[in-house]
């Protein structure tokens, strides 16, 4: 079986483009449906954020419409509930070797909008594990970690790599809307990414060699699923 690191935010808010704070963290759904599927498994999960901090979930993904009704809503909070501990007591995200990890897996929620896609010490996570070939999993907004890592060049490591991220439609239409301060489809592709992005709020999941990626909340299990099958 696999040791796999997930790699969360641990932001609570989003400043927003008219300097608004705006309440975030991570989407209960994209955690919850990793994190099981891939410990229902039989794998390791093992949770780090910057600075070792715990995660706040984003109280609207617990909402019964965005999760996709009430009983689906509960599971989410139920199944946070069970793994309270683990979310207390993340790993410090600067201390990780990723040389005891077989894969990263980074869920979204607008956190990663503000931690994660400037953590220099994920970057430089993500630069060892694409050398080394680990699985690297983002997904939904999680993609943005990728922004931080520098090859020796100093360019951005995963440019010219096929990927998919919650797309400029979707946050505009479902996300933060136009008071987003900016849109990770748009930064990726900037900075070389080639983003092959599906239908607003369907399951599409890119793989390219080591790298798996998720659209939106919905393809959280498909990325899930697809990791198991490239740890297999």
């Amino acid at each position: 079986m696999a040791n796999i690191l997930m790699v969360v935010s641990a932001a609570d808010s989003l400043t927003m483009k008219d300097g608004s704070e705006h309440p975030t963290g991570y989407w209960a759904e994209e955690l919850v449906v990793s994190h099981q599927t891939l410990t229902d498994a039989g794998n390791t999960v093992r949770i780090a954020t910057p600075g070792g901090r715990k995660p706040t979930v984003d109280q609207v993904s617990l909402a019964p419409e965005s999760a996709g009704g009430e009983d689906r809503a509960q599971g989410f909070r139920d199944y946070l509930a069970k793994i309270d501990g683990e979310l207390a007591h993340p790993l410090v995200l600067a201390d990780v070797d990723i040389n005891g990890y077989d894969a990263v897996v980074m869920p979204g929620g607008h956190g990663p909008m503000a931690d994660l896609f400037k953590d220099a010490d994920l970057g430089r996570l993500l630069v060892a594990a694409d050398k080394d070939g680990k699985v690297i999993a983002p997904f939904c907004h999680g993609p943005a970690g990728l922004l931080g890592a520098t090859d020796d060049d100093g360019g951005f490591a995963f440019k010219g790599r096929r990927l998919t991220v919650f797309s400029n439609e979707e946050e505009l239409g479902g996300g933060t809307g136009e008071n987003t301060p900016w849109m990770v489809e748009d930064a990726l592709k900037d900075k070389g990414a080639v983003v092959e992005n599906g239908a607003a709020w369907s399951s599409n999941v890119v793989r390219d060699g080591n790298l798996i990626t998720g659209q939106n909340p919905q393809s959280s299990e498909a990325v899930a699923k697809e990791v198991l099958a490239a740890l297999s």
